[in-house]
């Protein structure tokens, strides 16, 4: 399989590519993949103009001659395209959200209207395999209101996706906390496993990894400093 994965982070120690990274090291146990790891804010990827010259030029590219580009090369050769990034305003870091923004040389401006009433454009080229993973980390405590307009934008955006969003991810580079960050991470590595195996995680799969890692007031506490 060839796998595609955007970091988003713009940290060199990153928490949540920490999760990914145990999340690659279960689907290597599992199999033989191609990865290819874009660490997009090293990425020279400014923002859509909004300009559409890519509709009228129609040849999967973008009319601005940058590292976008080659990303789209790559998506466009990808079996499965993990987005890894840290929640930020409730969404994606803006230099990832550049990347999707600027996806859009993939599509047609023809529009569809699909089953469930949504309209979408269509896309240039033959995304019927393509599958797509988003792993998001946040600081906050819990799940509850923090990824919902995540949620939604992915649902617009991607098919055949899976997303998995994980609160309290701060702990997994805090050496006091590996009694708690270790369990998960070797969750990730089994979850890696299973979608290696299946091309899709189970919704038990989906919530083990979700759960915070300690209990939210504990939480609130230490980060506090109390």
């Amino acid at each position: 399989m060839r796998i595609l994965v955007l970091n988003g982070s713009p940290k060199q120690k990153s928490d949540t590519f920490r999760l990914t990274e145990a999340f690659l090291d279960g689907m290597r146990r599992a199999g033989e993949h191609e990865i290819t790891v874009v660490n997009v804010i090293e990425k020279a990827v400014a923002p859509c103009m909004g300009c559409f010259g890519c509709w009228q030029r129609g040849d999967g590219h973008c009319v601005m001659d940058d590292d976008q580009n080659a990303i789209l090369d790559e998506y466009r050769s990808a079996d499965l395209v993990i987005w890894s990034f840290p929640l930020y305003c409730y969404g994606m870091p803006s230099h990832l959200k550049a990347v999707l923004d600027r996806t859009i040389p993939l599509l047609k401006m023809n529009m569809t209207e699909e089953a469930d009433g949504a309209v979408r454009h269509e896309a240039l080229v033959d995304f019927s395999k393509l599958r797509t993973l988003v792993i998001c980390g946040c600081g906050f405590p819990d799940w509850d209101g923090n990824f919902d307009s995540l949620r939604m934008m992915c649902a617009r955006c991607f098919r055949q996706y899976r997303i998995v969003c994980v609160p309290e991810a701060p702990m997994l580079n805090v050496p006091a906390a590996g009694v708690v960050a270790e369990p998960l991470l070797e969750r990730f590595r089994l979850a890696g496993e299973e979608y290696s195996r299946g091309l899709d995680l189970s919704e038990e799969t989906v919530a083990a990894l979700e759960t915070p890692m300690i209990p939210k007031q504990t939480y609130i506490d230490m980060v506090n400093g109390k």
